[in-house]
C-alpha cells in the first residue's frame, strides 16, 4: 500500500473511531434521561417494589395457614400392608400323651384402613380456623402499611429532588452574576477605579458559589441513584423532575385530620383483629378443659396363605366402628395458670393500642403543625417577590439613569431569582408536608 493510501486509510478509521466514540458518549446520555411526574413515579415505584411483593408472599403464608386450620376439620385416614414370613425350625411340642406338630413355616399378611374424625373438641378447632382467618387480615393490613410507607419514599425523593435541581438552578444564576462582576471590576481595576482586593472579593465570593454548587451536584447524584433503584429504572438514568404545581389547599381543622386517622390507620385496625385473636386464644385454652368426642372406624385383613390373593377360609376381615370419649380432667387444676397468661397477652394488645394511639395523634399533629407552617411560609414568600420586583424596579431604574452600578443592578435581580426560587422550594416542602399529613392520617393511597 502507497504511504498516500495509508494516510487516507488512517484518516478515514480515525473519521470512523471519533463517530462510534460520539455514538457511545451521546446516545446513551440521551437514551438515560427520563422525565417523571409525581403519577409516573409512584406507579414504577408501587409495581417494582420488593417489599410489597414481600408483604404479598407473607398475605399467601398466612392464607396457606388459615387453609391448614381448615384442613384439621378434616377426617384423618390410615392404610398399610404388610407381609409376615415365620421360620420354624423346632416345630414338636410334646405334652406327655399329645403331641403338637406345627408347620416349619407360615405366611401371613395384615392390612389395615382407618378412618378418625372428631366430632367435638371445645370448639378448639373452630376457633384456630377464626383466629387464623383474623391473621391473614392482619398480613393483608401489613401490605397496606407497607405500600402506604413505599408511596411516601417516593413522595419524600421525588420533591428532594425538585428542591435540589432547583437550587442548582440559583447556583448557576449566582455563577452568571458572579462572572459578569468579575469582568466589569478587572475593566474598572485596568481603568484604575478599583483595587485589587475589589476584584479578589468577586472571585472568593464565586469559589464558594462553586463548592455550594458541587454539594449540590453530589446530593442530586445520591438521591437520583436511590431513586433509580427506588423506582426500578437502570441505575444511571438521570431523572428529570416535571415541573411541580400545587393547588392552594386550605387546612382543615386539626381534629379533622384526627378523625381521619382514627378511621383509617391500619395500625388501628390490626389491634383491633389481634384482640379478637387474643379472645380467641382465651376461649381455646379454656376448651382444654372440656372432654371430646370422635367417631372411628377400622378394617382388617388378615390372610395367613402364601398368596396374598384372598381365598376361601385363608383370611378373615375384622371391622369395628365406634365413638371415643376423652377427657383430660387434669386441665381443670393446670389449664389455669395458662387461661391467665392468655389473659395477659390480651391486656398487651390493648396497652400496645394506647401507645399506638399515643403515637399517632402526636404524628397527625405534628405533620398538620408544619403544613400550616408550610401554606404561611408561602404567604410571607409571595410578600418578599412583591418587594424583591420593586426594589430590582427602583434599581434599574437608578442604573439607566446612571445613578447606581452595575454591582446593585446585579445584585437586584440575583435577590429577585433567589425570591422566586425560594418561592418554589417553599411550594415544594408545603406539597411534601400535604402528603405527610395525609400519611399520618391513612389517606395516602386513597
Amino acid at each position: 500500500m502507497k504511504p498516500s493510501q495509508l494516510n487516507k486509510a488512517l484518516k478515514a478509521a480515525g473519521s470512523l473511531a471519533m463517530l462510534l466514540l460520539a455514538l457511545l458518549i451521546t446516545n446513551p446520555a440521551a437514551a438515560q434521561d427520563k422525565s417523571l411526574t409525581l403519577e409516573e413515579a409512584l406507579k414504577l415505584g408501587i409495581e417494582n417494589s420488593k417489599v410489597l411483593k414481600l408483604s404479598q408472599s407473607r398475605i399467601d403464608q398466612a392464607v396457606s395457614q388459615y387453609q391448614q386450620a381448615k384442613d384439621r376439620s378434616l377426617p384423618t385416614g390410615k392404610a398399610s400392608f404388610g407381609y409376615n414370613r415365620a421360620q420354624i425350625p423346632a416345630n414338636k411340642l410334646n405334652f406327655g400323651e399329645e403331641t403338637l406338630v406345627l408347620p416349619t413355616s407360615a405366611n401371613a399378611y395384615l392390612g389395615t384402613l382407618s378412618l378418625n374424625q372428631i366430632i367435638f373438641a371445645g370448639n378448639k378447632l373452630k376457633y384456630a380456623r377464626e383466629s387464623t382467618n383474623l391473621l391473614s387480615e392482619v398480613a393483608r393490613l401489613d401490605a397496606v402499611n407497607d405500600k402506604d410507607q413505599i408511596a411516601y419514599n417516593i413522595i419524600d425523593s421525588y420533591y428532594t429532588l425538585y428542591k435540589v435541581l432547583q437550587s442548582k438552578k440559583v447556583v448557576d444564576q449566582n455563577l452568571a452574576t458572579i462572572d459578569a462582576q468579575i469582568k466589569q471590576s478587572q475593566r474598572f481595576f485596568d481603568q484604575g477605579l478599583v483595587t485589587k482586593n475589589d476584584v479578589l472579593r468577586f472571585q472568593l465570593q464565586r469559589s464558594n458559589i462553586e463548592l455550594n454548587g458541587i454539594d449540590l451536584e453530589n446530593n442530586r447524584r445520591i438521591i437520583n441513584y436511590n431513586m433509580n433503584i427506588l423506582l426500578g429504572l437502570p441505575e444511571t438514568t438521570q431523572l428529570r423532575i416535571v415541573q411541580i404545581i400545587e393547588a392552594d389547599r386550605n387546612a382543615l381543622p386539626l381534629t379533622s385530620y384526627l378523625d381521619s386517622a382514627m378511621t383509617n390507620r391500619p395500625e388501628f385496625k390490626q389491634l383491633d383483629l389481634r384482640t379478637q385473636v387474643a379472645d380467641l386464644n382465651i376461649k381455646s385454652i379454656k376448651a382444654n378443659t372440656t372432654p371430646t368426642l370422635s367417631a372411628s372406624g377400622s378394617a382388617y385383613y388378615v390372610g395367613v396363605a402364601a398368596n396374598p390373593i384372598p381365598k376361601s377360609g385363608k383370611y378373615i376381615t375384622p371391622i369395628s366402628i365406634g365413638l371415643t370419649v376423652g377427657w383430660d380432667f387434669g386441665s381443670l387444676w393446670t389449664n389455669k395458670n395458662k387461661v391467665n397468661e392468655a389473659k395477659l397477652q390480651r391486656e398487651e394488645v390493648m396497652i400496645n393500642r394506647g401507645i399506638t394511639l399515643d403515637n399517632v395523634k402526636n404524628e397527625v399533629n405534628q405533620s398538620y403543625q408544619n403544613y400550616k407552617a408550610a401554606l404561611d411560609k408561602i404567604t410571607l414568600l409571595q410578600t418578599s417577590i412583591n418587594q424583591a420586583n420593586e426594589n430590582n424596579r427602583i434599581l434599574e431604574s437608578k442604573y439607566k439613569s446612571n445613578i447606581s452600578s452595575a454591582t446593585d443592578r446585579a445584585d437586584a435581580q440575583t435577590l429577585l431569582y433567589q425570591a422566586q426560587i425560594n418561592l418554589e422550594l417553599a411550594k415544594a416542602d408545603a406539597g411534601l408536608a400535604y402528603y405527610t399529613l395525609l400519611k399520618s392520617t391513612g389517606k395516602l393511597n386513597k
